[in-house]
């Protein structure tokens, strides 16, 4: 089967490899495997993050094409191997393992689009110990970077309230990967379209552009400026309107050139942008200039350092705006720029049993979650709304035939059965010992399954204030391994849990 999108959807393919992009750890631990025996002991790692950004309710999973395109093209090279020769710390029996390097693990992923949530496993590796060690730093580095801008754009989205955000980010963004994939995330977080060219050329996202300020200074007026422009744009003029003074001349040339060279010709005009000052305000004294005129199809676009607060005020004051151009605020995520993201051993294999591990911590949060799991989403089947998230043990099932109890892990006292609902498993299969059996979506359809995806979430969850907590439970089986290691690795550590929660409350 086929695996990833088709060739040439991704402007970063194949431009560069990216084997060595991967903290020096990686590769000191992973010689210190091979040489003490436990290269090859099968290991289990999950891939999760611990807080949504912005206190938001969800976040969106997003970045897994890169992640499996990386894991398909793991390989060193000669000039990888005499770099790690002369830095004089790697054995050449390690340097001969990497010369013959082939991934060989299991992958499980969530796909793109999901809405997830802390603390459950977005993706889990199984294999031996020197391979799934040494891809964290590209995993985390992949899914962090694409999860955190999918969940901005999705934010300033539904802050437009089904008016079109365009990405306009690129020369804000940190790089040229941060500006490609930032665009990715930001469609499939439900943008329309993005300002950066490659992305349409490579990755079929709609680029959209018109004219700026340089344009209209460029010739000697304002009107000469439009008027040029509809010359040779005639079918999809949108015109700069603040470059000196929005109502006063900005507004008055475009309709002037909209009827001299636009209309004649048999078009409509596409719309004027504001891209300074007031928005609310001018928005609606530059609406009421075009419907007076008889431009009442003409768009209004806003930009300048928007963000999904000053989206919202706008709308609520009234103002105007069609679309909106939102820039670095998304594409850097400024708000909250880090996902945090985190890659933990959660099992190994020893004898052919499975060994739980776990990370504990004073830090409450940082305390991992043991064992090889599975996710599982939990639905009302009467109205198809997500109730909570469970995650079991892998070989359990949940059984939506019968009543399920679900509990509060810190809370355990707070319980609920749950009747007539729908159980679906999360992730799904991407890599089998190494071979890829899954096909990711184009980015069309990536967008349209969040969209429907989010739909399934309750309106108290999807606000941007004090969201309701979607609540991510874990089986009873769960629960007592991790309380069982705790007590195993810390004694009264799992008391201490309860208390401290008990206080947080």
């Amino acid at each position: 089967m086929t695996c990833g999108a088709k060739e040439g959807d991704d402007p970063m393919k194949n431009k560069m490899n990216l084997t060595m992009l991967a903290d020096f750890y990686e590769i000191t631990m992973a010689n210190g495997y091979l040489e003490h025996g436990v290269a090859e002991q099968t290991t289990y790692y999950d891939m999760f993050f611990r807080r949504i950004p912005d206190g938001g309710g969800f976040a969106i999973m997003a970045g897994l094409e890169q992640v499996i395109d990386y894991l398909k093209n793991l390989h060193f090279t000669a000039e990888d191997i005499e770099y790690l020769r002369s830095k004089n710390c790697f054995s050449e029996r390690f340097l001969e393992y990497l010369e013959n390097f082939k991934f060989s693990c299991d992958v499980w992923a969530i796909p793109e689009g999901t809405p997830v949530f802390p603390n459950e496993p977005l993706l889990t590796v199984r294999g031996p110990a020197i391979q799934a060690q040494f891809i964290e730093t590209m995993v985390l580095l992949s899914l962090s970077h694409q999860c955190l801008i999918a969940t901005k754009a999705n934010r300033i989205v539904r802050a437009a309230d089904g008016r079109a955000v365009l990405e306009f980010g690129s020369r804000r963004a940190q790089g040229a990967d941060g500006a490609i994939m930032g665009a990715r995330a930001a469609y499939i977080g439900g943008c329309a379209g993005t300002a950066c060219t490659i992305v349409d050329r490579d990755m079929h996202i709609p680029a959209l552009g018109t004219m700026a300020h340089s344009w209209v200074q460029m010739f000697p007026t304002e009107e000469e400026a439009f008027r040029n422009y509809a010359r040779t744009y005639p079918d999809s003029c949108t015109f700069l309107v603040d470059t000196y003074n929005v109502l006063q001349s900005g507004v008055p040339n475009a309709i002037k050139i909209f009827n001299e060279e636009v209309v004649p010709r048999g078009f409509r005009p596409k719309g004027v942008r504001i891209d300074s000052g007031d928005i609310a305000y001018l928005s609606k004294k530059v609406r009421k200039m075009l419907d007076e005129a008889g431009f009442e199809d003409c768009g209004i676009v806003a930009s300048n350092a928007l963000d999904e607060y000053i989206i919202r005020d706008i709308l609520s004051q009234g103002g105007q705006v069609t679309s909106f151009g939102v820039g670095e605020r998304l594409v850097t995520a400024k708000s909250d720029p880090v996902f945090g993201g985190v890659y933990k051993l959660v099992a190994v294999e020893q004898n052919e049993e499975l060994v739980p591990k776990i990370k504990v911590s004073e830090n409450v949060e940082k305390i991992t979650n043991p064992g090889f799991k599975k996710p599982w989403r939990l639905y009302e089947r009467s109205t198809g709304k997500a109730i909570a998230d469970v995650i079991t043990l892998h070989d359990e099932v949940i059984d939506d035939t019968q009543p399920y109890e679900i509990f509060d892990p810190a809370y355990t006292w707070k319980r609920k059965m749950v009747t007539d609902f729908i159980a679906k498993p999360l992730q799904v299969p991407v890599f089998v010992k190494g071979e890829c059996v899954y096909e990711s979506p184009n980015l069309h359809e990536i967008q349209k399954f969040c969209k429907e995806q989010i739909d399934t979430l309750w309106d108290e969850v999807t606000r941007f204030e004090h969201p309701h907590e979607y609540y991510v439970d874990l089986s009873q089986n769960l629960w007592d391994m991790k309380h069982a290691l705790l007590k195993k690795y810390c004694g009264s550590c799992a008391e201490k849990l309860s208390k401290k929660k008990e206080t947080e409350k």
